[in-house]
Formats: C-alpha cells, structure tokens, sequence
C-alpha cells in the first residue's frame, strides 16, 4: 500500500463471539504479512441512564463493573489468540484497548486513523441466522478505510494457502482501491490473483431477442477486455510477482464473484460501483458478497466527510 500508511497498522473488534476470534487470527497474520501494527479494541457500550421516575429500577452498580471484566476477559482472549497466530517477534506490535461508548461509531473513529478494521461477521448474541451481524453491517457503511469481514469458519483450515485472492473490478475510485489492495495482499502471500470484471448487471443476454450478431458480440467482449487490460496495467508494473488472471463475462457480478470466491482464500471489492452514486451506502454486489462468500472479503472503502 502507499507509504505513507505503512506505520498506521490495523484494528480488530473483539467482542467474545466465535467469528471475532478468527478475525483476531486472521487480522494478527495480515499484519505480520503487512509488518504493521494490530491494535485489538474491545466496546464496553455505553449504561443507558433511566429518567425521573424509575430511579427504583436504577441499573445495579456492579453491572457495569461485570461488564468492564468480561471485557477484559475478551481482550486478554483475543491477545493471547493473536499472539499465538504470528510469530513471536510480533508480540510487542500487538497492543489492545478497551473503549466505553456505542460500538459502531467508536469503531467508526477509529477509522479514521487505520489502514484497515476487521470484523467478525455475526457479533455476540446475533441470531444465527442473521446474515450480518450489525456491527459488521454498520461498519461497512460507514467507515472511513477498508473494512474486513471474517466468517466464522477460520480461513485456514478452510482453504488451501495456495488459493488464489479475487477482486472485482469495474472501474470505480473504490474498485481501483479494492484492486490495488488486492494485489498487495496476493504479492504478500504469494499467490494468483483473479481480476473479474463484469460488464453488464442483466445476466446472461439472450441472442435471439436482442437481434445481435455473434461477431459485434465478440467486438464488444474484446473492448471489455482491453478496459479490464487497462485498469490493471499499473498495478501489474508495480507488483510483477502476482500472477493475474483476467476474467470478462456478461453477467451479474456478485455471481460471478461467488463461484470464483469458492476456490479462492480472499475477495476483495469496492464499497459500491460503477453507477453507485456518493449518497448511496454499499453496493448491491459488495452486500451479496460480504454475506454469502464463507471467505474473508475486505470491501474497499475510502474516507468520506462526515
């Protein structure tokens, strides 16, 4: 990534759930790969303070204290987790903090100030169901740098450490972003990376109703091939280690992203794309993919004003 965010480093919600535990691990590793700093933050929300009149139902006082300690069991949990995942010359990068406040939004200040905050996908006491846990929800909303998201299954185990990174590509500002973070991830792990771009969001095009010829359908899938050639051309000088291979298809790009995202170890991809507009929060295609892919996926995700 640019040098001038090298020492900025990255911080990791914990909160006791099984999924914040994998993405401790996975966030310890990333950094040693980054060779930055982790931070490990753990939110002891905000007591929500009774008006007049119900001072008899006032929230016992060592409720609070319960909640500081079980949030400091979480945090030693979770250091003890990361410092086992990297090596041993690590340890004194990792550091770790307890906060007192609203989740979101105190992860959300945070950053403002970091390379990356990752996530367990489902958080404590989410319905096993629920397909985002809202935290990880609000934070792909909202935040101001790259956000990860990490699936209960640890990724490890789940996937060969050969398997390929795959990002998105459609040329966005947060596509480029995501392309450029995924050829950084793919050069430190020393694996392939996919670059799929899509260029139409209908689906498979049916020939005959739409009167085309094959050949202008090869001309334009050749065209969509050249942008996608393009856009990666800068990123390949810079990082000739990664091998890329290009995918072009006509289709809808979540789809697509999710058949790749099951051979591979990472996806990556823009906070919302081409045709999404400032005001609007994420993508149709980074919601489908942060909640189907059994992957991690970093959605790319740059500072806004707030």
């Amino acid at each position: 990534m640019s040098s001038q965010h090298t020492q900025r480093g990255i911080v990791v919600g914990v909160d006791g759930s099984p999924s914040s535990l994998v993405a401790v691990e996975w966030a310890a590793r990333d950094a040693q790969m980054r060779n930055v700093p982790l931070k490990l933050v753990h939110v002891v929300p905000a007591m929500v303070v009774a008006g007049e009149g119900w001072s008899e139902i006032a929230v016992p006082a060592d409720y609070a204290r319960m909640q500081e300690d079980r949030g400091r069991q979480f945090i030693e949990q979770a250091h003890k987790a990361a410092v086992e995942a990297c090596s041993p010359s690590r340890a004194s990068h990792v550091t770790s903090e307890v906060l007192h406040g609203t989740i979101v939004p105190a992860l959300v200040d945070l950053s403002q100030h970091v390379d990356m905050v990752v996530v367990g996908c489902r958080g404590q006491g989410a319905v096993a169901r629920a397909l985002l846990g809202s935290v990880s929800a609000g934070l792909v909303h909202y935040a101001d740098c790259p956000v990860a998201v990490i699936h209960d299954e640890d990724p490890l185990t789940a996937r060969s450490p050969q398997a390929p990174v795959v990002v998105g590509v459609d040329g966005s500002p947060t596509s480029e972003l995501a392309t450029e973070i995924a050829f950084d991830e793919a050069s430190r792990r020393g694996v392939d990376l996919v670059a799929l771009h899509a260029w139409s969001d209908m689906g498979p095009l049916d020939f005959a109703s739409v009167n085309w010829a094959p050949i202008e359908w090869r001309n334009i899938e050749d065209q969509e091939k050249e942008v996608l050639a393009e856009r990666l051309c800068g990123f390949q000088e810079r990082y000739p280690d990664v091998v890329v291979r290009e995918v072009v298809v006509c289709d809808r790009p979540a789809l697509r992203l999710l058949e790749q995202a099951q051979k591979a170890q990472l996806v990556v991809v823009g906070s919302h794309g081409r045709g999404g507009f400032p005001g609007m929060l994420l993508g149709s295609v980074s919601t489908a993919v942060v909640n189907t892919a059994g992957i991690p996926v970093i959605i790319a995700r740059m500072p806004h004003h707030h």
